[in-house]
């Protein structure tokens, strides 16, 4: 299914998501195998989920590995999860909040790297 979509959508990049874990990560090289093999360019990863519980580095030193950029990490944060269930970017409603100044980070970036 996922070969099917990438294949009939017109993708410009792929970001990569994933948590600190060796297991996710083996998940992010699958993605970035299959965009590399569909010739979709891998736009950079973002680790999700980073800090104390989930462990921090593994999707920057990842990135490394494939040869891609590394766009930054998002903690695991309550205020995400509150924003989230409230249907509400954190962007949105807490501007000054660390973590929406991540998200502003990694979308600067990415902006930056398609011309936007």
């Amino acid at each position: 299914v996922q070969l099917t979509l990438i294949q009939k959508t017109p993708l410009d990049g792929a970001v990569i998501v994933s948590t600190p874990q060796e297991v996710a990560l083996a998940d992010a090289r699958r993605a970035h195998t299959l965009f590399d093999k569909v010739g979709v360019p891998t736009l950079g990863l973002v680790e999700n989920m980073s800090g104390e519980v989930f462990g921090t580095g593994g999707a920057e030193a990842e990135a490394a590995r494939l040869g891609a950029p590394y766009l930054g990490d998002l903690p695991l944060d309550g205020a995400l999860r509150r924003a989230g269930d409230a249907g509400r970017p954190l962007v949105a409603v807490d501007p000054q909040h660390p973590a929406s100044e991540r998200f502003r980070q990694i979308a600067a970036t990415l902006a930056a790297s398609l011309d936007l």
